[in-house]
């Protein structure tokens, strides 16, 4: 299903599409993704940092001994105290990012970030090392939200899909960084063991800062503050390598100066833009599944809390434990970064369809497996419990991982974006909040049975998906604008889009005839 979905007649896909030059053959462009991945791609490998710093640290000895061996809804507050501070963030993000800029937004969370992860290295008790982690929380989705609307903004439509694939998959090296670490410093025998990886977190956050400001501006944010020269300059560099006379980049300045004029015509910016009309309502709602579907998918209970799952089974080796979980989170990034690759190939409901379902399978087997352990302790029940956990990777990675930002940006148009990824957000952290509290008391309270739960509401997921999630492969982000909105506004979009050409092209020639004349 090479080029799966339906076929644009957007002439900027089109023109993307059919350039014969790849990416690293174009110096500018190659510069800019190679910028893009410490600061921007990357951005993820916190949240991944922070869910294995968690789950590794419940490993060690000198971490259970410190805070009081906690389990039940105490284990529960020390994970969730995170998503918290994301949930309390979120109302204030729009005001940072559509005002001073998608770089500004992830230089002021990296900030915050820093200042947590010191408080969390250097704890002196539980209280402190929740506040902390509130505080990393309330940083993580100004740079998540700013990191994701810039990647889609600024790739070349050609690879868009791809980097924002990728943004997730960083989740993972954050994740093998943490339990690595972890691993590592399990040998120490005091409380270093868990605050040196408590203070590698903000590894991440510290080459943001450093790198963000070497990076470009978004040019659709340039454009709606009507600094259009800077917006028309970062498109000829990158886009078109230097060419000012880019029929490529002009058609581009082109759309996306219509599309933000009627965009920004129908709205106030305001957070009431997101239920006025029933193509945002459609979005709003699409947004708020996913956030919710891409924390209870049973993603949390892995990644959270793998000791309680390996307990279930007999695994109850320290040592084994952490290596089991290193391997899963190697794994992982390899299911992450393939899935990735593989988004322009195949329809985005596909992979969302293709990838629920196989969640489900593996659920259910993964159920099946660890129910029989319990009932007869039969060796080989365990081992493929151990088999389904490993398995839950490339299905979750096929649709959630992969296409998560992916399907944010291209559903939500750019007056709305931000609002509509940090709605996913709020949903997306209330649903960690809720499974990193629940999960804990649930497998202690009735074990194995607690999968069951996971199990039918995985399915309940897979309907929902069946019938909201719209296709948005092989469209330009201007033409997805109107996805959900009537055949008027798609006219209007189109008919402007011909008139702003025209008048492009006459002002170029009346550039051309001065820089003439003055020759002359």
């Amino acid at each position: 299903m090479v080029g799966g979905g339906p076929q644009s007649d957007n002439v900027i896909h089109r023109m993307a599409m059919d350039d014969p030059i790849p990416w690293w053959k174009k110096p500018h462009l190659r510069n800019m993704y190679l910028l893009l991945f410490p600061c921007v791609i990357g951005i993820e490998m916190t949240s991944g940092f922070d869910s294995q710093i968690i789950n590794s640290a419940q490993l060690l000895p000198a971490w259970k001994d410190y805070f009081g061996h906690p389990t039940g809804g105490y284990s529960g507050i020390l994970a969730s105290a995170l998503p918290l501070g994301s949930v309390l963030g979120l109302p204030f993000i729009p005001l940072i990012n559509d005002n001073f800029g998608r770089r500004w937004c992830i230089m002021f969370g990296s900030c915050i970030m820093i200042i947590g992860t010191f408080i969390q290295g250097f704890s002196k008790n539980a209280p402190m090392y929740i506040i902390a982690r509130a505080i990393i929380g309330f940083g993580l989705p100004y740079v998540i939200i700013a990191g994701s609307c810039l990647i889609g903004e600024l790739a070349y439509p050609k690879e868009r899909p791809i980097l924002t694939s990728l943004f997730n998959a960083c989740y993972f090296i954050g994740a093998i960084v943490a339990a690595g670490s972890t691993y590592g410093t399990q040998r120490i025998k005091n409380d270093w063991s868990w605050r040196i990886p408590s203070l590698l977190q903000m590894a991440p956050s510290l080459l943001q800062v450093i790198f963000v400001f070497f990076l470009p501006e978004s040019p659709r944010y340039l454009m709606s503050k009507d600094r259009l020269e800077e917006a028309k300059n970062v498109l000829i560099r990158y886009h078109a390598e230097g060419n000012a006379d880019s029929e490529f980049v002009k058609a581009e300045i082109a759309e996306i100066k219509v599309t933000l004029e009627i965009d920004l015509e129908r709205s106030k910016q305001s957070w009431a833009d997101m239920i006025r009309t029933a193509g945002m309502r459609r979005r709003v709602l699409i947004g708020s599944l996913l956030g919710l579907f891409t924390q209870l998918s049973g993603n949390v209970v892995i990644s959270y809390f793998i000791g309680d799952v390996l307990k279930l089974i007999g695994y109850t080796d320290p040592s084994f434990q952490t290596k089991y979980n290193l391997g899963n989170q190697c794994w992982s990034l390899v299911c992450g970064a393939s899935a990735a690759m593989v988004v322009m190939r195949f329809r985005r409901r596909t992979m969302y369809l293709t990838g629920i379902f196989s969640i489900l399978a593996v659920y259910i087997g993964w159920t099946v497996c660890t129910a029989v352990f319990i009932a007869h302790k039969n060796p080989v029940a365990a081992k493929f419990s151990l088999f389904w956990i490993y398995a839950y990777s490339p299905a979750y990675n096929l649709c959630f991982n992969a296409l998560t930002y992916t399907y944010l940006v291209e559903i939500f148009p750019y007056a709305q974006r931000a609002r509509g990824i940090a709605i996913f957000q709020f949903w997306g952290k209330a649903a960690q909040f809720f499974g990193t509290n629940v999960n804990p008391i649930g497998t202690q309270a009735i074990g194995w049975k607690y999968l069951l739960v996971y199990c039918c509401w995985i399915f309940a997921e897979a309907a929902l998906i069946w019938f909201l999630w719209p296709e948005t492969s092989n469209r330009s982000l201007e033409e997805l604008a109107f996805l959900f909105e009537n055949k008027e506004d798609l006219a209007q979009l189109q008919q402007k889009r011909v008139e702003t050409e025209q008048g492009i092209g006459e002002l170029d020639n009346e550039k051309h005839s001065v820089v003439h004349e003055r020759q002359v």
